[in-house]
């Protein structure tokens, strides 16, 4: 959530940083501005009435003191009492109705972040590795993993309808080598402590990174009267570990990696990504996320995303970071660098991990607070996080760029130990 007094003190700048986002928020944002008005109303009433209930009180005291009768005065307080609680009750409403519509306008940029209202306005920051050559068409996963036998979509779709597949065999091997492979990378050499967390949230833990109340449409929530939602990704239980909680200052950064499947609904994404794994209703991932202080964060924030582009250099994945504009940024991200990956089956580059800053929006909304020195006063701490990686894009990256004519994959070297020392996936015979 933004800084509700940012908003109120300078509405303004914010509204121009959200107009960055090529988002059209001028009704949230003028509703915002008839709440701070009523609220200014508000105020001076509710602490006239305080102020004269005090100073009755006090009248009230001297005349028992004294012996005096205090009927009147009483009756008079009574009604400074009943003005209070109307005025505060007044205040209340106006304070929760603010809250909600706060709680829908996404982050403000980073002044780093480039311009525009879509990835047409990305900027291409590096690239790492030789794009593959082969002497024949390469094919694209959802030809070659049936093919190979390892993928079977037909038979998903039968059991739970599109958006669904069935890694059989190698395929399913493969996708557990690739969380193996990743989870020891990453707490081994990278440092991060491994969590295994709840796959079910409740809807606080969603409103705490920004899921809800905004896209309750892309998540799948347990049927009766349950507050509980499957995980849209581990970046949701991650972030709320120290939900309501006081971090010592001295511990951070602290740096959490977590393996879960992960369960969207895709709501407004019909007919984009339709073909194999790219855009599926279950997936996998392995998350990265970082609680930091504000000095540390943006530091962090390039070691995160570092991190995740080592999985991909260990891999041999050829592959670029893109900085996304404002435009296209997630809705709790400050800033985000995207990892994309080389599918040559597909002759384009594909997401495979978004490294996004949320500043202390996230830990505003699930109050995480840091005591700097580990005592003092608290303040709000920052929250980062990046795929690394999503697992089924990973499969298909080394399904496509491992390809041979023979119709047979090389496994990467970096996933023998973890395939039993499998170099290759055959075709069946």
């Amino acid at each position: 959530m933004i800084d509700p007094a940012l908003v109120r003190d300078h509405l303004d700048e914010v509204e121009a940083k959200l107009a960055e986002r090529a988002t059209n928020l001028q009704v949230e944002l003028a509703a915002v501005k008839e709440l701070d008005a009523k609220r200014l109303a508000i105020i001076p009433a509710l602490e006239n009435a305080r102020r004269l209930r005090k100073e009755l009180g006090a009248n009230i005291a001297r005349a028992k003191k004294t012996g005096e009768s205090s009927d009147d005065l009483l009756k008079q307080g009574q009604i400074f009492s009943d003005q209070v609680k109307q005025q505060e009750a007044a205040l209340d409403a106006v304070e929760q109705d603010r809250r909600k519509l706060l709680l829908r306008l996404p982050n403000l940029p980073h002044s780093s972040v480039p311009r525009g209202d879509d990835e047409k306005a990305n900027q291409e920051v590096s690239r790492w590795g030789k794009l593959p050559s082969f002497d024949f068409t390469p094919k694209a996963h959802w030809d070659l993993g049936p093919d190979l036998g390892v993928l079977d979509f037909e038979r998903a779709s039968k059991m739970s309808g599109a958006r669904f597949a069935v890694l059989v065999g190698a395929g399913a091997k493969l996708n557990r080598a690739l969380i193996n492979f990743m989870l020891a990378l990453h707490t081994k050499e990278h440092g991060y402590t491994e969590i295994a967390p709840p796959f079910l949230v409740n809807d606080q833990a969603l409103v705490g990174t920004g899921n809800l109340p905004k896209f309750e449409a892309d998540l799948f929530k347990m049927a009766g009267d349950s507050n509980l939602y499957l995980v849209p990704t581990a970046e949701v239980p991650l972030a709320n570990l120290h939900r309501e909680e006081i971090i010592d200052g001295r511990r951070l950064p602290l740096s959490y990696v977590a393996y879960t499947p992960c369960f969207r609904r895709e709501a407004g994404s019909y007919g984009k990504d339709v073909r194999g794994l790219i855009r599926q209703h279950q997936f996998e991932k392995v998350e990265l996320f970082k609680f930091t202080t504000p000095e540390q964060s943006y530091n962090e924030h390039e070691k995160l995303t570092r991190h995740a582009e080592i999985v991909l250099e260990k891999l041999g994945l050829p592959y670029r970071r893109v900085i996304l504009s404002a435009g296209d940024m997630g809705f709790a991200a400050a800033k985000t660098y995207d990892l994309e990956v080389w599918l040559p089956g597909q002759d384009t580059y594909r997401e495979i991990s978004s490294c996004s800053n949320t500043e202390a929006f996230q830990s505003r909304r699930a109050d995480i607070k840091f005591r700097p020195d580990g005592t003092g006063k608290a303040e709000l701490a920052h929250t980062l996080n990046g795929s690394g990686l999503a697992v089924g894009r990973t499969l298909i990256a080394v399904l496509e760029n491992g390809q041979q004519r023979d119709g047979s994959v090389v496994v990467p070297e970096a996933l023998r130990p973890f395939m039993d020392n499998q170099e290759v996936i055959e075709p069946p015979r």
